[in-house]
């Protein structure tokens, strides 16, 4: 098959990264588009698609149609190369579990930027550091506890059982990138969640998601992402 296309920001991880680590730890071929080309070309790409242009990235150009949203892609991803679970229940609830990851993330985003996404941290630092507190305090240990659960509720190495999935590779990304953001606070609550942790690790000894791990595909977390490490949000 030709390599996917996939167009997201380049220099960062952001939601584009839970789309590359289904595509890495599968070992489907793709190409990283803006990273090669630059972000005019990505905002390009967008405009020619006319009505059908994506409302943000990350999408997938897959020739005969494009997809955008990380839940919508990964789902078509699962179907596509056969990793999704065989029993109908437990394929939508690691969707289910997918959207969850989403609501997730959009917390953390607001951990740095709780008025407004058009303006700079600098900006609402009182506020970031409002919201940061609650969020360590209360909607981590609140996710992370679901997700534990969800962890152990089927027999096997993985969400949905012996089979890893995108939900899997998801959750890998949570708990890289709250050890990222909040290092003092995961320290002190990782241990809570034991069943979640052997999954992250699982998922880190996956061939595909190893190699990526120590290749110059994967880009570093850094303060441009969604995931960010400023010292005064965190706290143990």
């Amino acid at each position: 098959m030709d390599p996917y296309k996939l167009w997201y920001w380049p220099g960062i991880q952001g939601r584009g990264e839970f789309v590359r680590l289904t595509l890495e730890a599968a070992g489907v071929p793709y190409v990283d588009c803006a990273r090669d080309q630059g972000v005019d070309a990505l905002i390009k790409d967008m405009k020619q698609r006319g009505p059908f242009e994506p409302f943000a990235p990350p999408y997938l150009d897959v020739d005969t149609m494009v997809l955008a949203q990380v839940g919508h892609i990964l789902t078509y991803l699962a179907d596509a190369h056969d990793l999704a679970p065989k029993d109908v229940p437990t394929l939508f609830w690691t969707i289910q579990l997918q959207l969850t990851v989403t609501d997730l993330v959009k917390e953390v985003h607001d951990t740095h930027h709780p008025v407004s996404a058009d303006d700079y941290y600098e900006d609402q630092k009182p506020e970031a550091a409002r919201y940061a507190a609650g969020f360590r305090k209360n909607r981590m240990p609140k996710y992370l506890g679901y997700f534990d659960r969800a962890a152990g509720a089927i027999d096997g190495d993985f969400v949905g059982g012996d089979q890893w999935s995108p939900i899997d590779t998801s959750l890998f990304q949570i708990v890289e990138g709250l050890r990222y953001a909040f290092p003092k606070r995961m320290a002190t609550i990782e241990r809570d969640y034991p069943t979640l942790i052997a999954l992250h690790d699982k998922v880190a000894d996956l061939p595909g998601i190893a190699a990526y791990l120590k290749s110059d595909r994967r880009i570093p977390f850094n303060e441009d992402g969604i995931f960010r490490h400023y010292p005064e949000l965190d706290e143990a």
